[in-house]
């Protein structure tokens, strides 16, 4: 069977699943994609993105692995860009420095300009690596995305969309979210989907983060099936996910 090492390279990218502790239980942060984007419009993701060749500059200098350090920074950048949330970080930033951090970058300051007028840095520890999902040959846009989480508490921070991809944030509980595709009132992709799915199962950040030490990510690719004349995208096992399947038919074409 052909593996994700046998394939061309994807698009670099990186998510981050943030936790906090909400008054219902465990709730996870959600953005809503921009209509006017070409992939995702209108979807319910986590934040995250491409990686940017900054990125990879900004992670040279930290101890660890290197693909990952990369996928951390990015993580970071693209949440503070996307909802004004400053996190993974080794200070503490109130509410008025996010939203300088946030206008700087949007400005076109970098990254690494942004942290130093904190005099912060990225702290490796507080975003552990969660999965790597890499999607099958025949998917068009294919990202290699590293999911990463991390850990608010409380959770007592202000936030905003930007406008621009996205056009709106919430929390809310894994549960909650996984009802709402029950329903049909989201249609949530294949590895956003799997990822609620885990974090519901597992119930908690320190859930969490045991599972992803005990199990280091490894690529995942999820399986195509023909079936009954229709197409099944299948979780293979052995990747701290619960077993599960869906008929292409049946997702909605970002």
């Amino acid at each position: 069977m052909t593996g994700p090492e046998d394939l061309s390279p994807g698009i670099p990218a990186s998510t981050l699943i943030a936790f906090r502790n909400g008054s219902d239980g465990t709730e996870i942060l959600m953005i809503r994609r921009s209509q006017k984007l070409v992939f995702g419009g209108g979807a319910a993701v986590f934040p995250g993105g491409r990686v940017d060749p900054a990125d990879r500059d900004l992670a040279a200098g930290m101890a660890g692995d290197a693909e990952w350090n990369v996928a951390r920074v990015a993580a970071v950048r693209e949440t503070l860009e996307e909802t004004g949330l400053l996190v993974g970080v080794d200070g503490p930033v109130d509410a008025a420095q996010a939203v300088q951090a946030r206008a700087d970058l949007c400005a076109g300051k970098s990254f690494a300009d942004v942290l130093d007028s904190l005099g912060l840095c990225i702290d490796a520890d507080a975003l552990v690596p969660f999965a790597r999902w890499f999607p099958p040959q025949n998917i068009p846009r294919r990202f290699d995305t590293r999911f990463l989480i991390a850990d608010l508490g409380t959770g007592a921070v202000d936030l905003s969309a930007d406008g621009s991809e996205t056009t709106e944030h919430f929390w809310i509980t894994p549960e909650a979210m996984l009802a709402r595709q029950d329903s049909d009132e989201e249609h949530l992709m294949f590895p956003t989907r799997m990822n609620l799915m885990r974090v519901a199962a597992l119930g908690s950040f320190e859930n969490a983060r045991e599972q992803a030490l005990a199990i280091p990510p490894r690529t995942i690719m999820p399986e195509l099936e023909a079936r009954d004349g229709d197409r099944f995208l299948v979780m293979p096992e052995g990747y701290g996910y619960p077993r599960f399947e869906q008929a292409v038919s049946t997702m909605r074409r970002y």
